[in-house]
């Protein structure tokens, strides 16, 4: 062991001598600084945690996974609560299924384990726009995460619901939540507005009152340290494998010299983006450094312990560069895999986490069973501007210039713009975003015939033709809202004009697409099948819907939906968005579909909206076994 981390352990061992007086069973967590720890019912203790995010999670699945996260030797879990998740539209809440947070703190507690809540406002977590409701961008002078009037109202309001269901959660009423993070990683952000701090404090102390532990969390960095911290919020840090254990909690120390040492995100993977290889971070350096930041007493939340999965339109994305897109897998190389399935790194922590405290008698629960189900040949259901009566029962909204998702109050997915050639094209023609105004990807057609994309930071002209009158469809992807950084304010749709060679286009129809809920509602199997007999003659190239059907087996096990030189597009099974495929672009080549969604006994549903264009063969395959990353062996 290091010299330096001897140091530190002789230095935050004291309280491991350490013996309260509190009164015969009452509940108490506390931090003590006079002995560098944390006291539990006036005794010392020292969590080991992980994290995991219930709103990656099926809520079927959420007792299978903190059970294997106890059997692993965990006290605690870490958890986000994404408020956009739980107020998508302003003002209605929902906290019911897989949105039910009290019955996933219920289950933690049965289970023995221990909860670090992180509510945010703002959480990053790879998630659409950090968490942040998209209806905040009606406003569009408002500044996020600071002290704005619109913001702190906003926030406010969410935390007035929130708080008060958390209370009774909290460890001192009865509960299992232990300590509670205030915003996330506050100095990474550009703001540093120590007012917007202050007043989350005063809000965090209001409904929770004065005894609950409240925390923040930042980098190792002492900009981040300075501007994410605040007098009456304990200090703590987050780090991986590539950094000096000793220089890190040194850090901490300089913002906190007295109370416990705390790794609150000790990552044991990395997130992927489109386009990236995929991540992912050797065990034996996490057992190494887990095991020395355990013997100087300190207290670590790996993250993730489960990643799960950004089903839906949840992902989020970075912005430093350029705009890159989070997959729709969060497995990020985490001790349990997406599917929940433990791995040789949860074997390899367990042995760690043996030297410290006992581990749960019994067996480790086993993986989920997987079942490769096979082939299914989809066919083609039609375009998207042939199906706009059932995708966009609102119909369209006319406009001389582009609205914004954020106008058209359609804040995810898919919408289609509108309008006609200006003239007769006879040479391909420069259709140009000339302030890269398109967020994220625009699908071009010009009278059904696909004629290419335009993608936000990377392609920003392509050549079209047609003649003067022609329809041009425009179908805008959000891809997921920045979710960290400075650019969070993050507009989707077109932000402004295109230009066809020297003119402006004008005088929009711009329709939005409500294809969730068409799905959801049984569309298109409900159909009758002779509607979609023109469509198996049209071109498979743009895009399209296809559908089929897996015929029910009597098994419903957790599978992987592998996209076979399809291009990029969205998935559905049984009416459930599981988000998006891009196996050209990888890594992700498989999406997770989670058994129980599966049906024994009837029909199910497959819906696909392929963008870019199908293959010849329209067959997808269930397979057995994910794959995240092209290797030369699977290619």
């Amino acid at each position: 062991m290091a010299a330096g981390v001897l140091l530190f352990v002789a230095a935050n061992l004291a309280c491991l001598s350490v013996r309260g007086n509190l009164v015969s069973g009452e509940r108490a967590f506390s931090i003590d600084y006079k002995n560098n720890c944390f006291l539990k019912d006036g005794r010392p203790f020292q969590y080991i945690s992980g994290s995991i995010h219930y709103s990656r999670i099926p809520r079927y699945y959420w007792k299978d996974r903190l059970v294997k996260m106890y059997m692993s030797g965990l006290n605690a879990i870490q958890v986000y609560v994404p408020w956009n998740f739980h107020e998508a539209v302003q003002g209605v809440q929902s906290f019911t299924g897989d949105r039910d947070l009290e019955h996933f703190l219920d289950l933690a507690n049965q289970t023995g384990l221990l909860v670090i809540l992180r509510p945010g406002p703002y959480i990053c977590a790879e998630w659409e726009m950090g968490g942040l409701p998209a209806w905040l961008l009606q406003k569009p002078k408002i500044v996020l995460r600071s002290a704005d009037t619109d913001y702190m109202q906003a926030v406010s309001n969410w935390l007035a619901v929130l708080l008060p269901k958390m209370k009774p959660w909290l460890y001192i009423n009865g509960g299992n939540i232990i300590s509670v993070q205030v915003e996330n990683e506050y100095g990474s952000y550009y703001a540093c507005d120590y007012n917007y701090m202050r007043h989350l404090r005063t809000l965090f102390r209001f409904f929770l009152g004065e005894d609950i532990v409240l925390f923040t969390t930042d980098g190792n960095t002492d900009k981040e340290m300075m501007c994410g911290t605040l007098q009456g919020l304990y200090a703590t840090v987050d780090f991986g494998t590539d950094t000096n254990i000793t220089e890190a909690f040194d850090r901490q120390r300089r913002f906190e010299p007295r109370g416990p040492l705390v790794n609150s995100e000790f990552y044991t993977g990395w997130l992927d983006h489109w386009g990236d290889q995929h991540a992912m971070v050797d065990a034996q350096n996490i057992s190494r450094m887990l095991g020395e930041m355990l013997t100087m007493g300190a207290n670590v939340n790996m993250y993730m312990f489960e990643g799960g999965t950004n089903f839906g339109y949840w992902n989020g994305a970075d912005h430093d560069t350029r705009f890159r897109s989070v997959v729709t897998s969060y497995d990020y190389d985490a001790p349990l895999s997406e599917a929940g399935d433990p791995t040789e790194k949860l074997l390899a922590i367990r042995d760690v986490i043996k030297e410290f405290n006992d581990i749960p008698f019994g067996p480790m629960p086993p993986a989920t069973p997987k079942f490769a189900y096979g082939f299914v040949t989809l066919r083609k259901v039609g375009n998207i501007s042939g199906l706009l009566k059932t995708i966009s029962p609102l119909g369209p909204v006319k406009s001389q210039n582009p609205l914004t998702f954020e106008e058209m109050k359609q804040y995810y997915g898919y919408m289609l713009y509108q309008t006609t050639l200006p003239r007769n094209l006879s040479e391909p023609t420069p259709l140009i975003s000339p302030l890269n105004g398109v967020h994220d990807r625009a699908y071009v057609s010009v009278n059904g015939v696909f004629q290419g994309l335009l993608e936000r930071d990377t392609v920003l002209v392509i050549n079209i033709t047609g003649q003067q009158g022609d329809t041009v469809d425009i179908l805008v992807e959000n891809m997921g809202r920045v979710n960290f950084g400075s650019k969070i304010k993050d507009y989707k749709g077109l932000l402004s004009n295109l230009i066809l060679g020297k003119d402006k286009l004008t005088d929009w129809m711009i329709y939005p697409l409500d294809i969730d809920g068409a799905i959801a509602n049984g569309w298109p199997h409900s159909d009758s099948q002779q509607s979609f007999a023109a469509a198996q003659k049209e071109p498979l190239a743009g895009p399209a819907f296809y559908m089929g059907t897996l015929k029910p087996n009597g098994l419903a096990w957790d599978t992987f939906l592998k996209f076979t030189l399809w291009m990029k597009g969205q998935i559905w099974i049984n009416g459930v968005n599981l988000g998006r495929y891009w196996p050209n672009r990888g890594p992700q080549q498989t999406v997770y579909i989670p058994g129980p969604l599966l049906s024994t006994t009837l029909p199910n549903n497959i819906t696909v909206l392929e963008l870019e264009g199908a293959p010849a063969h329209l067959r997808v395959l269930f397979t057995d076994r994910a794959q995240l990353g092209v290797t030369a062996e699977q290619s």
